[in-house]
Parts: C-alpha cells; sequence; structure tokens
C-alpha cells in the first residue's frame, strides 16, 4: 500500500509536475476537459526542480503548463479550504493571463487560460440529488448563455473530490479512475491495483508514489500538510457528528411531543410506538 498521500500538494508536484511524468498529467487533464477539448501534448511551464525548492524559488506548488495550441493551465491540488479560495483563483487566473503578454506583443496573442482545482473540499452547495463533483465556469452571455470568441479567455474546473461517491464497480471513466487513486491510494500498490484502475497511467502512478523520495525539507513540508489534512478531516468529521446528533436531537424531542400528545388523546400503547419508534418504558415514563 502506498504510504504516502498523493492529495497533498508537494507529492501532487512531484507526481505530475516532473517532464518524465508529462503522460500522467496529460491524461489527467483530459480526463477533466471535454472529449471535444482534447490536448495532443503538454509543455511544462513550472517543472518541479528540487534544488528550486530548497533554495525557495517555489512558493506555490501548482502545475502550469501549454498545450498544442497556445492554450494555459494551472492545475492545483487544495486539501483544506480557507476564505475568499473562489477570489484568489481568479486573481491568479489574471496574472497568469496577463502575463502571457511579452515586450512588442499584441492582445490577439493572448490564449485562453484555463484553472483546474482539485479540491477535497465541499466548495459548491448543490442541492438534494442535484450533487455534482465537476463543474466548469466561464465567460458567457448572461442572458442567452453563448459564447463569444474574443471574451472567451477564462475557463474555472472544479474537481471536489470528497462529492465523489462510486465504489469501484461503478468506475467507467478516466476522471473516476483519477478521483479513486487520488481518494484511496493508500489501500493499494502497484501489485494489487482492482482491474477498474489498472489502467497505464495510475500503475505508473502507482509506481511512483511507491518510490518517491523527500529530502529533510520536502519531508518537513510534506508531514506539516499531512497534519493540515488529518485536523480538517477530523475536525469535518467531528462537524458531522454535531449536526447528526442536533438533528437526532430534534427528531427525539418532537417523538416525545407526539408521543405525550397521543397519550392524552388515550391512543392505544401500540399505535404510539408505531408512530414514534419510543419503547414502551419511555413512553410510560411520559
Amino acid at each position: 500500500m502506498s504510504k504516502i498521500n498523493p492529495k497533498i500538494d508537494l507529492v501532487f508536484k512531484k507526481l505530475f509536475g516532473t517532464e518524465q511524468n508529462i503522460n500522467l498529467l496529460k491524461s489527467l487533464v483530459n480526463s477533466i476537459l471535454p472529449e471535444n477539448e482534447q490536448v495532443t501534448t503538454l509543455e511544462l511551464k513550472n517543472p518541479y526542480n528540487q534544488s528550486d525548492y530548497l533554495s525557495g524559488k517555489i512558493s506555490y506548488l501548482d502545475i502550469k503548463a501549454t498545450d498544442e495550441n497556445g492554450k494555459w493551465y494551472d492545475i492545483e491540488i487544495q486539501v483544506a479550504p480557507y476564505d475568499f479560495f473562489g477570489f484568489r483563483l481568479l486573481f491568479y487566473w489574471a496574472k497568469m493571463y496577463s502575463s502571457q503578454l511579452k515586450t512588442k506583443q499584441t492582445y490577439d496573442e493572448l490564449r485562453k487560460t484555463i484553472v483546474i482545482s482539485l479540491i477535497n473540499f465541499d466548495y459548491f452547495i448543490d442541492g438534494e440529488g442535484e450533487e455534482r463533483y465537476h463543474r466548469r465556469i466561464g465567460l458567457t452571455d448572461l442572458d442567452t448563455g453563448k459564447i463569444y470568441e474574443q471574451t472567451d479567455g477564462l475557463e474555472l474546473i472544479f474537481v471536489e473530490l470528497k462529492k465523489y461517491k462510486k465504489e469501484l464497480p461503478e468506475i467507467h471513466s478516466t476522471l473516476e479512475r483519477w478521483i479513486t487513486f487520488l481518494n484511496k491510494a493508500h489501500e493499494y500498490s502497484k501489485d494489487n491495483l482492482p482491474k477498474e484502475l489498472a489502467i497505464e497511467e495510475i500503475k505508473k502512478a502507482m509506481e511512483e508514489l511507491e518510490v518517491m523520495y523527500f529530502n529533510e525539507t520536502e519531508q518537513e513540508h510534506y508531514e506539516s500538510q499531512q497534519r493540515r489534512y488529518l485536523d480538517e478531516d477530523a475536525l469535518a468529521k467531528q462537524e458531522e457528528r454535531k449536526i447528526q446528533n442536533a438533528v437526532n436531537d430534534a427528531v427525539d424531542n418532537r417523538n416525545i411531543e407526539i408521543a405525550k400528545e397521543m397519550k392524552l388523546a388515550k391512543e392505544p400503547i401500540d399505535k404510539i410506538i408505531k408512530f414514534t419508534g419510543l419503547s414502551k418504558d419511555q413512553i410510560d415514563k411520559l
């Protein structure tokens, strides 16, 4: 089993942000993009370099790349929520988009910039039965939904990892395979990958995880981020328990009130039990 968490930003960058693993990045990006927008090649603009990281030249562990059509991509993973996350994404998009132009270049040389965020928390609030773990946001005509060529320069793509609930037999797409890999790499090794995940790129990713090495500085960063990941996960579960307990208490209190009213109305005890779920002893004590 993998002992390294691929959802930690440093691991993600070392796994997908190096020249030797460019096919892993291309597979991941294509799994997230629509079928009619698949990329053929990707060129890394900020490949992971250990010496740059150690010298402090790398402070933001995203992955920047361009495709064969000149489109720019910024790919990142984020394990914990924080305030103004959406504003931050727009800020980084704006910097990336505007920095394309060099001296004497003109506006028509600007290319679409796509920010892909894989996030380990629920960011969007969906209605019941409408939950989505993958969504694309861009600039459209607010009245017609139409996209215009010269204003189609922004796209934000979100993949909310925790919202993905499918089990192995339900996996059909490459995106579902990559999400499962990111969520459950700790359960597998390159030698025991289930058939649903056993595509070439994920086999390679598992192999890379199992031999990945950290120097002292990288190890400190990894452990710090892993602690944050575990703390956020524990807090989220604690909050879920609090909400569930509050719901249970509200239901119990309502059932008690119903039982009291039914007793006053001299309803049969069996009927009260059926309608409230309370035990005979609980009802007798009311």
